[in-house]
């Protein structure tokens, strides 16, 4: 008999992002810290969310924000010490909930020592720790070839002193480290350990889908896409078939999980890996390895960009279950530290957000919540000139009237945008650090309406549904781990297009969902099974806890319905 306690924990878990700097500030200086984290504990054990990810707090010089890694071993003063590494290890732990760390493994920081000593000769012991290439032409003043960078324009960069090219898949303060050298592999896989051992309960993976190269530095072929996409990560009219996806970097996502395994095996608690990788579904699946013996999880991006539609977030879950059938497990995110906040998406609604959230916490997979996702928090919209973020300035130029189309593709050209600090109370700076102090990033102007404090005791707010949803999760082993039906195929329910109906099941366990992505009700009329009106209805995101009394469901405009049975079936 199926049960709960076969599938491993981070296949039954639901994950909450914290960008640090943004959280809450513990000592009064305008950015988030780890202190600040620990001291928010209380209501991440009551939200009901399992496991927390933190964006990187390593040394850094901050010109990507912590991306920029100086030292792999070092935490960055403004957000404490290992000492306040340590006390929040134990603190998330005594409360029952699991750690992620963000792990910067393709790139460093430009004043990361090892770059330094490698940019000091080309004789440096340490030279062919990075990717360094002669160029082309006289004096070797043009690229070594056509490689371009994630973010467009060409990816290498010249160094006077040593007159060669280094390569940065990203930005051009962050050098690619070299994993063709097994120096390189052997020090990285040393850091992994490192942060494992000290009781990191798994890692999320920046853009682990550029780690290798070709060998043969070859061009990349000509494209007529003029941009990347989640889906399709070639772009500015290029294939990135030898940058990106190369088949060395699959095949070291199955060493990276090996090392992990070991570890999880040490401590008798198994860790896992989730990957940064774009791609269509089957693309990405890949990185789990054809045996799931990759990457534990990857992210599905498709979902940032989905239509608020029935039919098409049918799809999406279709195709999703196709690419990931068990032992496979799929994500489901909606935003991220880079990507537009998700209620604009849905036109502000928090009646539609409800029902993503809905969507999002009883599927088949492992949900992953941005924080602030929960009480609805906005994008704080500011010019590019005024952006700290790196990407900002790479793009100035863009006139402020095209900034829109970007993000209507999902494109942060501004990412500050999505990472305002924390809305916890009506007050000023709200509640993120003390009145008299300014914050690294401007406050949202709403905070005062749009906080935790606001509506905490609200049975009727966004952040009460998401209590609830996670808490409804937790209880039923169903929708941690059970498998995906839909209703229409086995209970031959006849549904609208607008409807998304399914099933988990685990075990005599039954929990039906229905979701209204209409903007009026629909009367449903499900036949005997969990989707019957006779069965126990446990939520409605529009109407709370409620026992049905009729033989069909009048699904209300965006309503969510989720239901249970869990009789004994032949």
């Amino acid at each position: 008999m199926e049960s709960d306690r076969e599938a491993p924990w981070w296949k039954r878990t639901t994950v909450y992002q914290i960008y640090p700097r943004s959280f809450a500030d513990s000592d009064g200086d305008g950015v988030g810290d780890l202190r600040g984290v620990i001291g928010k504990l209380d209501y991440l054990a009551w939200l009901g969310v399992e496991t927390l990810w933190l964006s990187p707090f390593w040394e850094s010089p901050q010109a990507d924000f912590g991306y920029d890694v100086s030292d792999h071993y070092a935490i960055a003063p403004e957000y404490g010490g290992l000492d306040d590494f340590r006390a929040l290890v134990r603190e998330v732990h005594a409360r029952g909930l699991k750690l992620v760390f963000d792990m910067v493994l393709n790139h460093t920081s430009d004043r990361h020592p090892w770059f330094l000593e490698s940019r000091a000769s080309r004789q440096s012991a340490r030279r062919d720790w990075y990717i360094w290439r002669d160029g082309r032409k006289p004096g070797g003043r043009a690229p070594p070839n056509n490689w371009r960078s994630m973010l467009g324009g060409s990816g290498w960069r010249w160094d006077e002193a040593s007159g060669q090219w280094y390569f940065a898949s990203f930005l051009g303060f962050q050098p690619d480290l070299n994993y063709r050298n097994p120096a390189v592999k052997a020090a990285m896989l040393d850091v992994v350990r490192f942060w494992l051992r000290e009781g990191v309960d798994g890692l999320r993976l920046d853009i682990f889908n550029a780690l290798f190269k070709d060998a043969s530095f070859a061009d990349n072929p000509f494209s007529w896409r003029p941009a990347p996409t989640e889906d399709d990560p070639h772009g500015f009219f290029q294939r990135h078939v030898h940058t990106i996806d190369h088949p060395d970097t699959l095949a070291f996502a199955r060493e990276l999980r090996a090392v992990v395994d070991a570890i999880g095996d040490e401590s008798a608690t198994p860790r896992f890996l989730v990957g940064e990788v774009f791609g269509d579904a089957k693309t990405l699946r890949r990185y789990c390895g054809e045996a799931a013996d990759g990457l534990h999880l990857v992210f599905l991006f498709q979902t940032l960009r989905t239509r608020f539609h029935g039919g098409a977030v049918r799809a999406l879950i279709e195709e999703i279950e196709g690419a990931f059938p068990e032992p496979f497990s799929p994500t489901y995110v909606f935003g991220n530290h880079d990507r537009p906040r998700f209620i604009h998406r849905v036109d502000a609604s928090l009646e539609k957000a409800k029902l993503l959230a809905t969507l999002q916490l009883t599927v088949r997979g492992v949900p992953f919540v941005y924080y602030g996702e929960e009480i609805g928090m906005e994008n704080h919209d500011a010019p590019l000139h005024e952006g700290l973020d790196p990407i900002a300035a790479r793009f100035e130029w863009v006139p402020s009237w095209l900034v829109p189309a970007f993000k209507a593709r999902g494109i942060l050209l501004n990412r500050d945008e999505c990472r305002a600090p924390m809305q916890w109370d009506a007050g000023p700076n709200a509640g993120f650090t003390p009145p008299t102090v300014t914050p690294w990033l401007p406050m949202h102007p709403r905070s005062a309406a749009l906080n935790v404090a606001a509506q905490q005791d609200d049975p009727t707010s966004l952040l009460r549904c998401y209590r609830c949803l996670l808490a409804l999760r937790r209880a039923l082993p169903a929708l941690q781990s059970g498998r995906l039906e839909w209703l229409d195929r086995v209970e031959h329910v006849r549904l609208p297009d607008d409807v998304v109906a399914f099933r988990r099941v685990l075990g005599d366990e039954h929990v039906a969902v229905f979701l209204n992505f209409a903007s009026h009700t629909i009367r449903i009329r499900p036949r005997e099974g969990a989707g019957s009106p006779r069965a126990l209805t446990l939520l409605s995101n529009r109407r709370g806890t409620r026992m049905p009394t009729a033989e069909t469901y009048a699904l209300g405009a965006h309503e969510g319905v989720v239901v249970w049975d869990a009789r004994p079936r032949a």
